[in-house]
């Protein structure tokens, strides 16, 4: 997609933005409390920030859980850039960077409305529904594929 870039951000030059959307979809849209949707897990994550046309659209951050593991979570696009397969692309950059650092998992609690985006990445279900800030949720996971390392010769 043309008008579509995904890019790394550090937090603390980004969290205006990051803050921004999150806030619009999470608390405006959907009624999260702040407390819950600002955990205080954000400066140990790693975030993306999608710009569409210009202009910033989406974000997620991944946290790790331990050395192998990473936690998809916080994938938020404002209601005017959906629908333009900018949540696949950020999810689909999440997962390059898993890949590329050597993770073998991530889990994710996706909101139950959401799920079918996240199979055709790959992702299983765990589980069944609950709810999470009062909003349907299923727990997912997708084991990674490690990227074969090329061997040259000197």
């Amino acid at each position: 997609m043309p008008d579509l870039t995904v890019a790394i951000v550090p937090y603390a030059a980004a969290e205006p933005t990051l803050t921004q959307i999150r806030t619009r979809v999470f608390q405006d849209e959907q009624g999260v409390p702040a407390e819950l949707e600002f955990d205080g897990q954000d400066a140990i994550a790693t975030h993306f920030l999608a710009h569409w046309r210009g202009q910033p659209v989406a974000t997620l951050r991944l946290r790790p859980l331990n050395e192998t593991t990473l936690k998809l979570e916080r994938l938020a696009v404002l209601p005017e850039a959906r629908g333009q397969g900018i949540a696949t692309a950020l999810t689909q950059a999440a997962l390059d960077y898993a890949q590329t650092h050597a993770y073998q998992a991530i889990t994710l609690n996706a909101q139950a409305y959401i799920q079918g985006l996240y199979q055709r990445l790959g992702f299983t279900i765990n589980g069944t529904e609950f709810l999470e800030a009062g909003i349907p949720h299923i727990k997912m996971s997708k084991v990674l594929e490690p990227i074969p390392h090329k061997i040259t010769s000197g």
